[in-house]
């Protein structure tokens, strides 16, 4: 184990294998969630659910090996629905061409993490327009829980309404809700699978749902998803925007996760820390990967967070999270028996999460104020992170150029508003 320098980092296998399984039950939601939320696109459920295991394995696994961290990697929340939501059934793209985007954002984000237009990349937007950005896609994420568990429903005379909770359904996800806010209140560590497993026993008790004749399978092959990705549509000029937004987001939520775990296990020293440019190189060789796979693009999961409060201090802990996730392969029955109900609190609990980082905004700068704004209502409102962050960086840029402060804006920030203004006014046709 002198691979990991267990010693230099004052840590031991035990405490790293314990580490590691921590983090793998707080990450073991994302399976039947992703599945879930990708299954929307048109994909099928079962290879999403054998996908999403695969990529959990690799990119864990990877990170471990490469950059020594005890930083766990799946398939991201936030972009899983973009590609199913947003982009799929929003602006009729087909999966496959979705998919073409999640590769073509990986080649850029590898060759981005290894060279300096990562720095540039990475300094080019503000912080608290990063900040904006991780509350827009937790506001986005929450508004699609609560539509697709019918408690915000449309309506023909306000767009949207509240959903009739007389329906049987529609309480069914209310007590999901309730009990995974409970058992994330309380600090439980597995708090989402809790509140999934919970959620679903309380519908084979009530009949909501059926259980399975078994509850043990051989894992689902991923041949209808695998290799299906469209690159040709995919380079077209209108595709530019999705790209780039898949590119920055990933980004964006991987430096974010990384820095709050980092700081608390004291990881990453300075901006050149190798072990944090070896972690983006693995998540960049990983969302690459996850186009080829057939799922959305992966990132590290703040749920590695409770691997490191555990001990966790190497790649050991992400190696044995990794090699974990190899166990619900063989529980497919279940991932399909759990209801819909149970899968959506998640998506809610997870966007109030992310949409706390407003707080941390600095309200003082007009031009602050304004794009942070049109970013975080833009997302949920125009159902696109990519059009809530063209808004958000329009703005920036007009109001900063009406303060006489050109200066201040910014190569990505003009660059983005151009690619946004040629967007809106019809230039780039979907």
């Amino acid at each position: 184990m002198n691979y990991f320098k267990l010693k230099e980092h004052s840590t031991n296998v035990k405490t790293e294998t314990i580490a590691g399984a921590t983090t793998f039950m707080s990450m073991l939601y994302i399976i039947p969630v992703n599945a879930a939320i990708m299954s929307a696109s048109g994909m099928p459920f079962d290879a999403l659910v054998t996908a999403t295991i695969l990529m959990s394995v690799i990119a864990s696994v990877l990170n471990g090996l490469w950059a020594n961290t005890p930083v766990a990697m799946s398939v991201g929340m936030g972009l899983n629905a973009y590609f199913s939501f947003g982009l799929v059934k929003g602006m009729g793209i087909a999966w496959q061409t979705a998919l073409g985007v999640v590769f073509l954002s990986g080649i850029l984000y590898l060759l981005i993490s290894l060279t300096p237009l990562r720095r540039q990349m990475i300094e080019g937007i503000s912080l608290d327009m990063k900040r904006a950005v991780s509350a827009g896609i937790g506001a986005f994420l929450a508004f699609i829980g609560l539509e697709e568990m019918k408690i915000i429903v449309d309506s023909p005379d306000t767009l949207v309404t509240i959903g009739d909770f007389s329906n049987v359904h529609v309480e069914l996800g209310l007590v999901g809700l309730l009990l995974t806010f409970f058992f994330y209140i309380r600090g439980i560590k597995a708090a989402y699978i809790l509140g999934i497993i919970a959620t679903t026993l309380i519908a084979f008790v009530f009949g909501f749902s059926k259980l399975p004749d078994s509850f043990i399978s051989l894992p689902a092959s991923i041949a209808p998803i695998a290799l299906q990705l469209n690159l040709s549509s995919a380079l077209s000029l209108a595709m530019i925007p999705v790209i780039l937004t898949f590119l920055i987001t990933d980004i964006f939520d991987t430096l974010g996760t990384l820095t709050g775990v980092g700081m608390r296990a004291q990881l990453f020293e300075g901006k050149n820390s190798v072990p944090l440019q070896k972690t983006i190189e693995a998540d960049a060789a990983a969302t690459l990967l996850s186009g080829v796979a057939g799922v959305s693009s992966t990132t590290a999961f703040i749920e590695s967070a409770t691997g490191v409060e555990a001990g966790g201090r190497t790649g050991l802990t992400a190696v044995v999270t990794g090699l974990l996730f190899l166990l619900p392969l063989f529980f497919l029955p279940f991932f399909k028996a759990i209801p819909s109900e149970a899968i959506y609190p998640v998506l809610v609990i997870v966007g109030a999460k992310m949409f706390s980082e407003v707080a941390q905004i600095n309200y003082k700068d007009p031009a602050i104020t304004t794009s942070t704004f049109f970013i975080v209502l833009g997302m949920p409102l125009t159902y696109s992170i990519t059009d809530g962050l063209l808004l958000g960086m329009i703005s920036f840029t007009v109001i900063k150029i009406f303060m006489g402060e050109f200066d201040k804006i910014g190569v990505v920030p003009i660059v983005l508003s151009i690619i946004g203004l040629v967007l809106f006014f019809g230039l780039l046709k979907f």
